[in-house]
């Protein structure tokens, strides 16, 4: 059974066109895979928090030398982590924020990138022969020929972030211009319908 991860970051709700991108294509990926797995992540319901001195202390302790409260300092990381190693495709959906990911995300990174468990202890990622679709709304568009081009920093963030823990398979659906719907001068079903083509592609 395929085992599919969504990791959702925008604080939007319904009004969020990253969350709409993930509805179309967890749609196309359960015609694709019947008998698959979702296991939904949602970061703005998950109580992420930075990482602290206590956290550090515990992630460069010996796990056999770990104390109780090194344990429940780790123990939301473990439980991220465990997602991740158990998942055949990730999914993550995300708004761009001053050019780059939203801060819960990079909280998600920096609890998920472990060494010994994501991260071998020679530098090399783990998680070989995994997928991974990035879904990025953003005001800005970045493509070819943009002024702003230079700034298209969150997904080759996503990009590095998934190759250092052994993830090469990623695809991007980037919705450049998604301002327009907050504007007016597009709907959001027929903005995320535009995409369409390229959501099912990567559920594929």
């Amino acid at each position: 059974m395929t085992r599919l991860l969504n990791i959702e970051t925008s604080p939007r709700g319904a009004s969020s066109v990253s969350r709409h991108m993930t509805q179309r294509f967890l749609t196309e990926w359960r015609e694709t895979h019947p008998s698959g797995e979702v296991v939904d992540r949602d970061l703005m319901e998950t109580g992420l928090q930075f990482v602290t001195a206590p956290w550090l202390d515990a992630y460069f302790t010996p796990p056999d030398a770990h104390t109780p409260e090194m344990k429940a300092a780790l123990a939301l990381s473990d439980t991220l982590t465990a997602e991740v190693i158990a998942a055949d495709h990730i999914v993550i959906s995300t708004p761009v924020y001053n050019y780059n990911v939203p801060a819960v995300l990079k909280a998600w990174v920096d609890h998920i990138v472990r060494k010994g468990m994501t991260l071998g202890f020679d530098g090399k990622g783990l998680l070989t022969g995994k997928k991974a679709t990035i879904l990025i709304a953003s005001g800005g568009v970045y493509t070819e020929g943009s002024p702003i081009r230079d700034r298209d920093i969150a997904p080759q963030y996503l990009r590095l972030v998934l190759s250092v823990i052994g993830i090469d398979d990623v695809t991007v659906v980037a919705a450049g211009g998604a301002k327009a719907v907050d504007l007016g001068e597009n709907t959001m079903d027929g903005f995320v319908a535009g995409l369409g083509p390229q959501i099912a592609a990567a559920a594929a």
